[in-house]
């Protein structure tokens, strides 16, 4: 690595060392830093942000250009509104997702939100805190700007700039001024540091976000040129072949920075970036622990999504995620040759425990839904039929 490039991080790792430590009022003593009220079209979201606050297909549209944050924002309530109406809960309007004093008291159990319901649910809640209160705590930007244009990205407070959005633009009767309280710092005073130290001590970091955390503070320091622009996975699973050991004079403030871990649970965590694209994203979107994916990482890439999908289907705990892993099954004895059996065959066994619990007539209905066409629900069926017919013959075979 380049010297240049070794101070480089070593400035960045001073920039935020008082801050790891608790001392962070005295960065405000730093008169380069200065608080403006910015026009929301001079910010944009830093595109390699572990943190996704949009779902990952629109995060990559946004940031490919293929869509303004408005359309950002229109899809992710399309989207919404697509789930809540097949839940029977229909809104035109988003203030129409807060539930009024009355809803709240008479609900006895507590609805569940699909992720993307939750996420803006949770949006709304933030905009409509901002309305009524003002934007408290200011966004933390580095300032990009080149010759007159200037030009503003965020390194902390993202889902307060898409609340911002969504109040001007979905929100009735929205007064502002179309602009944003930002606490601007130098370019040469950007810190991925600092930007991990803001994203483990704020609630809702997903395992995987932890993961890309990790990936950004190895390249980071191993002198990798970290981009401005989205990238996909294969960016951050660069990480998996560098560790801390050549770099024992940042091991401290690398793990400081991912919450004060251990080196153990940093590397369990980085090795999540081996599962698949699509086992990603849902795990992500669905806020799965570490816990309960580090065993999926040891199975070949192919059963990744399937196995994740059968984690948020059934709750699946780690024990027996490990069990289905390992494809391990107490009710077969050590000498059994089909001691491994595809996520596929073991989630379909399961259905067969809950066959009482719905009618042939919903069962219908759920084929027409997921394959949008009747006869090819039916196609589904017989395909089933034949299925079934082949292992009933294998069952009375082994009798």
């Amino acid at each position: 690595m380049a010297k240049s490039t070794t101070n480089r991080v070593d400035d960045l790792l001073a920039s935020v060392t008082a801050d790891l430590l608790g001392d962070a009022p005295q960065a405000f003593q730093d008169n380069s830093l200065r608080v403006e009220r910015l026009l929301l079209e001079m910010v944009h979201p830093d595109p390699v942000q572990p943190r996704r606050v949009l779902p990952e297909s629109i995060h990559m549209r946004f940031h490919s250009n293929q869509a303004t944050p408005t359309q950002a924002l229109r899809e992710l309530v399309q989207i919404v509104q697509i789930a809540a109406r097949q839940r029977g809960r229909p809104f035109n309007n988003v203030l129409e997702l807060l539930p009024s004093p009355d809803e709240e008291r008479d609900e006895e159990t507590s609805t569940t939100l699909s992720p993307e319901e939750q996420l803006l649910h949770d949006l709304v809640n933030l905009a409509v805190t901002i309305r009524d209160d003002g934007q408290v705590n200011p966004l933390t930007v580095v300032d990009i700007s080149q010759g007159v244009t200037r030009l503003f990205r965020i390194e902390t407070g993202e889902r307060r700039y898409w609340a911002t959005w969504l109040l001007r633009d979905f929100i009735p009767n929205y007064t502002g001024d179309g602009t944003i309280p930002c606490i601007i710092i130098p370019e040469r005073k950007s810190s991925v540091f600092r930007q991990a130290k803001e994203n483990t001590a704020r609630s809702g970091l997903t395992a995987v976000a932890l993961a890309r955390q990790a990936a950004l503070l190895l390249l980071t320091v191993h002198g990798y040129e970290i981009p401005a622009y989205a990238v996909t996975n294969e960016f951050y699973r660069q990480a998996l072949e560098l560790d801390l050991r050549g770099k024992r004079e940042y091991t401290d403030a690398v793990l400081s920075a991912m919450g004060g871990i251990k080196k153990t649970q940093f590397s369990l965590i980085k090795s999540l970036l081996s599962l698949s694209d699509e086992a990603l994203e849902l795990a992500d979107r669905h806020g799965i622990e570490e816990f309960r994916l580090r065993h999926v990482v040891a199975v070949s890439a192919e059963y990744h999504a399937e196995i994740v999908r059968q984690i948020i289907d059934f709750n699946l705990t780690a024990k027996q995620v490990k069990e289905l892993c390992e494809g391990e099954d107490s009710n077969e004895s050590d000498d059994d040759p089909l001691d491994k059996l595809s996520p596929t065959a073991l989630k379909m066994a399961k259905v067969t425990q809950n066959i009482g619990t719905t009618t042939p007539q919903e069962l219908a209905r759920a084929l027409i839904r997921q394959e949008g066409d009747a006869s090819i629900a039916r196609a589904r069926l017989q395909a089933m039929r034949k299925l079934i017919g082949e292992a009933e013959r294998y069952l009375t075979s082994n009798e």
